[in-house]
């Protein structure tokens, strides 16, 4: 299941990913204002990613720690997308895999094509 997609920009990229805060549904906090997400990238290599939220009432989310060394690994820039999806599995629980998209002309129509891990 789709958690959420969105394309990059300048401060994504260069300080941190912000993201929708429907998204909070999905992730168990534990009472906490950060969780360490294990997640999964397209080259099938295990991250772990930061997940923080604001205090009070706006609970805005970000990825932290982790989230630019992926900007790095995959030679991500403003434009780009990034797709965050949640996996369950009954005998492992829930899983996360992140992917990184990038627009692409094919046959002179716009479509989202993978984005290889550069390094």
């Amino acid at each position: 299941m789709e958690l959420f997609n969105k394309e990059l920009k300048d401060t994504d990229i260069q300080v941190r990913f912000s993201f929708p805060s429907r998204s909070l549904q999905y992730l168990d906090f534990a009472g906490e204002f950060f969780v360490d997400l294990k997640v999964k990238d397209s080259s099938g290599k295990l991250r772990v990613i930061r997940c923080r939220k604001r205090d009070g009432d706006y609970n805005k989310p970000w990825l932290s720690k982790g989230w630019l060394q992926f900007v790095a690994d995959y030679g991500l820039r403003v434009g780009d997308m990034v797709v965050l999806l949640r996996e369950d599995d009954h005998r492992l629980g829930s899983q996360f895999r992140i992917e990184a998209k990038r627009k692409i002309i094919l046959f002179g129509e716009e479509a989202w094509g993978d984005v290889p891990r550069a390094n």
